[in-house]
């Protein structure tokens, strides 16, 4: 297993280089303008436009800019470590401004991922043990809800009603945890649900649909010849082999959210990394998106390799050399 996972962090450099030198190439083949005049202002002289240049390295070609933002990567620049270089759009260390967005879009992540999981994987076990029953029905319905209606809608009708109508919440925003941990947890509560919805609805049929095949297998029917409770063959033998599917979404979609949950976060005016991607291409700030992919492609891979160890934990039978 060590040797396993030496290799995989070796493969989560590997994709790093890949995907942040896609990202370089995009934006340099596409004609996307020129970075150093939105910088220097309106009408800049072709003096300003060199200096800007050369001070940014847009004097270089685009594979010598990427060597270097590799470089200071690794090694960190005038701005500390990691180093992510200055933004062309708001004028500010890029480093500075995710260690300031990246706590709001892990706290929306994480929180939404916990009340998805725990809702999510509990209705989709009892509607399968209720199997048929108006409880399956109306689970059914739920999920059918979830994942029909959209996340902004619902983000709208929630503020609408615990907002604006019966004042039970706060509006829209982010208050730090180290500011006030009451204003914080109100402050996402709202989000974390409506978030959480869409993914605990897919996440209840997933269960429901593994666990009823899972409990047509024959070393169910061994378990239950033997003795068992039906307790004990349900969530012993029958849930643990059935969550291997739910263990790869879940994964996945943690992932991505910690590379922004653009919708929710314009929704609730959260201002994480979501909203500073599409900020940043908007305003061609090549450091500033850079800096978004670098944390996303780490979060997809790291939780690849995650998941990978949680599945020779859940299935006896996976073995790694």
């Amino acid at each position: 297993m060590g040797a396993y996972i030496v290799r995989r962090l070796i493969w989560v450099i590997v994709v790093l280089l890949l995907v942040t030198l896609i990202t370089f190439v995009i934006f340099f083949l596409l004609p996307t303008g020129d970075p150093a005049v939105r910088f220097a202002g309106r009408a800049p002289s072709e003096q300003t436009l060199a200096e800007v240049r050369e001070q940014f390295g847009l004097d270089k070609p685009w594979y010598q800019q990427y060597a270097l933002f590799v470089k200071n990567l690794v090694t960190g620049d005038e701005y500390g470590w990691p180093g992510l270089g200055f933004s062309f759009d708001t004028r500010s260390p890029v480093r500075d401004e995710l260690i300031q967005r990246a706590p709001r879009t892990l706290a929306l992540a994480i929180g939404a991922a916990i009340i998805w999981l725990i809702v999510g994987v509990t209705i989709g076990v009892i509607s399968a043990i209720k199997r048929g029953t108006i409880f399956d029905r109306l689970a059914m319905g739920f999920a059918l809800f979830g994942v029909s209606a959209p996340v902004f809608w619902l983000g709208l009708v929630g503020l609408y009603v615990f907002w604006q109508k019966l004042g039970w919440l706060p509006g829209t925003g982010y208050v730090p945890f180290s500011e006030s941990p009451t204003e914080w947890f109100t402050h996402l509560i709202m989000p974390w649900i409506v978030l959480a919805l869409l993914f605990s609805a897919f996440y209840a049929r997933i269960t429901r649909g593994n666990l009823l095949d899972t409990m047509g297998e024959d070393y169910i029917r061994t378990a239950r010849a033997k003795g068992l409770s039906e307790r004990k063959v349900v969530f012993k033998h029958g849930l643990r082999s059935s969550l291997t599917p739910v263990v790869t979404m879940f994964g996945m979609d943690i992932a991505l959210l910690i590379g922004g949950a653009v919708i929710t976060e314009t929704v609730f005016n959260i201002q994480g990394l979501g909203n500073m991607a599409i900020t940043a291409t908007f305003q061609d700030d090549l450091p500033s998106v850079l800096a978004v992919v670098v944390v996303a492609a780490a979060a997809v891979a790291i939780m690849n390799l995650i998941v990978d160890i949680v599945y020779a934990w859940l299935d006896p039978r996976v073995r790694y050399s």
